[in-house]
This record gives structure tokens, sequence and C-alpha cells, in this order.
């Protein structure tokens, strides 16, 4: 179970990366549409793992490594908006697939 502040933390990461991926979908996510689904924080708020979903790009496999390959320049960012915060925690970022398991699952259904 998460704290008041890990609940406040994930939240604002989560807004601050949302912004992010929107003014840098050209460079960093190469013109995918990225949304981060979940953030997750650890409770020593050292590290930070980021679900996310990728729409209407090149493969997502490929997206994540480019976000992978920037993801000190992302950390750099989110810090210089967060000024607030006394440490940003470490950003790990994960294919979110819970939106195709669920359309699998639904033709699966569909089928029968």
């Amino acid at each position: 179970m998460s704290s008041i502040r890990q609940s406040r933390v994930e939240g604002v990461i989560q807004e601050e990366l949302s912004t992010y991926f929107q003014r840098n979908a050209r460079d960093i996510c190469l013109g995918a549409m990225v949304s981060v689904t979940i953030v997750r924080v650890t409770s020593d708020l050292s590290l930070a793992r980021i679900y996310l979903s990728v729409f209407a790009g090149p493969d997502k496999k490929v997206v994540l490594q480019s976000i992978h390959e920037n993801s000190k320049k992302i950390r750099g960012e989110v810090g210089r908006r967060l000024k607030n915060m006394h440490k940003i925690p470490e950003l790990l970022f994960y294919i979110d697939d819970s939106l195709d398991y669920a359309m699998e699952i639904d033709q699966l259904l569909k089928s029968h």
C-alpha cells in the first residue's frame, strides 16, 4: 500500500511526463502518441516505474528504445519542472500492454 506522499509524487510525475511526451512526440517518441498510464514509485522515492501506452506510430519497442536512450534527458527535464522535490526518482519505462490484452480477451469472447 502506498503512502500519501508516494501517491502525490506518482501523480505529479505522471502529469509532468504526460506534458513532456506531448511536447516532444516528434523527437523522442518518433512521432507516436505516448500516454502515461501508470506511475509507481518505491517507498523510498528513489525509483519510479512508468507504464506507457503507445499509439499511432512505429513499433512500440522502437519507441520504448528511443525513450530509454533519452531517459536521463527526460529525468533532467522533470527535475527542472519539479523544483520543490529534493530528489527526482530514477525513471524506468515499460510498455503497458493491458489495453492490448483486454482487446484480445474481447475478441476471444466475441468469437465464441
